[in-house]
């Protein structure tokens, strides 16, 4: 369904099951646009209700699916590949605002905002329910649309220097290369600078080191994994390049607080309690 595809809008009211379940997925970045709903989580800033238009900004490889089966709204996914050949400056408030080393990050939008990011929705609509999709256009409108939700996001990051770049190319590197490169020697030389330095500009930028960040990315797709496939969590932890089990169970457990085993467990009871699979 998603293989041949590079964008996807739909009504959340009429998104087929098959869309949730496809396992190509995991590889689009989802605005999830909710329209006079409650929220789906626990909001942990004060919002100033919990009643309104709510746009939740996913990943792509996120662990978790929130349950958005009946609500009013709009669903928009799309493929990293509509964003390539911009700036990086951009690219990277882009991974911001997705929080691309976390689950997802929310935005409350008010009335005023909303009129504006209606308008550039409709134009967006319009290109993807053409018989043929022009490309160009559908880049540039949903850029629009993405510099809309930047501006509503708290201000973060303002100044672009250098090492803004190094963060945003950093982050691509790891999305290649987390599985079988583990230290941070390996990326600052891609980078061209040492380890030290990268660690500094990572500190600065994200408050963690490079092998902190390394870390979390396992830790988040094995996360993924655990929920979504059907591997053992042995065969999860061979792929993911740990050949002891039990090492990998003590790293995760060290990294998530509970054994692999003990996360699936605690997951599966929520997922019968909320429907559905927002545990952290």
């Amino acid at each position: 369904m998603l293989s041949d595809k590079v964008l996807y809008i739909r009504d959340l009211g009429n998104c087929p099951p098959a869309y949730l379940n496809d396992p190509a997925r995991k590889d689009f970045f989802e605005i999830v646009w909710l329209r006079n709903e409650d929220a789906l989580h626990v909001p942990q800033h004060s919002f100033q209700t919990l009643k309104g238009d709510w746009i939740y900004l996913i990943p792509p490889y996120r662990v978790h699916q929130l349950n958005k089966a009946g609500k009013n709204g709009v669903l928009i996914s799309f493929k990293q590949e509509l964003l390539e050949g911009d700036l990086k400056e951009f690219l990277l408030d882009v991974f911001r605002m997705f929080n691309i080393q976390g689950e997802f990050s929310c935005l409350q939008v008010n009335e005023e905002s909303s009129k504006g990011l209606i308008s550039v929705l409709e134009l967006l609509e319009a290109e993807y329910n053409q018989e043929t999709i022009n490309l160009i256009m559908v880049k540039a409108v949903l850029k629009v649309f993405l510099l809309q939700l930047i501006q509503l996001k708290e201000q973060h990051f303002t100044l672009h220097d250098i090492n803004e770049k190094r963060v945003y190319e950093f982050m691509l590197l790891l999305e290649k290369n987390y599985e079988d490169q583990r230290n941070a020697e390996f990326y600052a030389g891609k980078l061209g600078i040492s380890a030290k330095r990268l660690n500094q500009i990572l500190k600065e930028k994200l408050n963690k080191t490079g092998v902190q960040i390394i870390h979390d990315r396992l830790i988040l797709e094995a996360k993924r994994q655990i929920i979504h496939s059907e591997n053992t969590i042995k065969e999860i932890a061979y792929k993911l390049g740990f050949k002891d089990h039990s090492y990998f169970s003590r790293f995760f457990k060290l990294h998530a607080g509970l054994t692999p085993l003990e996360f699936q467990n605690k997951v599966k009871e929520h997922v019968i309690s909320h429907e559905n699979t927002l545990y952290s």
